[in-house]
């Protein structure tokens, strides 16, 4: 990194707008400032899944897909740079595949929860879904790479498997919908 923040405030953005890391300037409200944000929120709840009890091949592709939103984020902010590869989407492709086959098929909607590992990845798979729909919004208006827009469909799923196996590997059950339910 060429120029480090040496000072976090800088008042620039007071008057409801933000500056881009090609240096234009947006209002704090633009399509591309929301997908900013919705990236670097999913990053977060990715890092407080991270200090879970995880097995380590868990760990290490949590990890690198962080650094995937990173890049993703430097995409956005950079309009007509690229720092993501489809390589990436056909390894999350490659890692959900092998963790869905060690479950059992699903025949019943689940639930949030099980495990409170499970239950921060659930957390991490709505916030996934709803950068992914920011995403397409801000595409229609202003087209962002096919790569982004793939990287968080297929993480979204990546993450559900991923929650269905926290709780095989802590030995909880995951959570059954029950449509009988009745308070």
């Amino acid at each position: 990194m060429a120029n480090r923040l040496s000072k976090i405030y800088t008042r620039t953005g007071d008057s409801g707008t933000t500056g881009l890391g090609d240096g234009s300037r947006v209002t704090k409200f633009d399509l591309r400032v929301q997908a900013m944000g919705e990236v670097d929120e999913l990053n977060a709840v990715l890092g407080m899944l991270l200090i879970e009890e995880l097995h380590a091949d868990v760990r290490e592709q949590l990890e690198a897909i962080q650094h995937d939103l990173f890049d993703m984020g430097g995409e956005l902010s950079m309009p007509g740079h690229t720092f993501m590869q489809a390589g990436r989407v056909a390894i999350l492709e490659q890692v959900l595949d092998g963790w869905n086959a060690e479950l059992s098929p699903l025949k019943e909607f689940i639930l949030p929860g099980g495990s409170r590992a499970s239950a921060v990845c659930h957390l991490a798979r709505t916030v996934c879904r709803r950068a992914e729909r920011v995403l397409h919004a801000l595409h229609a208006q202003s087209p962002v790479t096919a790569v982004n827009l793939q990287y968080l469909n297929r993480l979204s799923d990546l993450l559900f498997v991923l929650c269905r196996t926290l709780n095989r590997h802590a030995g909880v059950p995951d959570v059954l919908w029950n449509n009988q339910h009745k308070l």
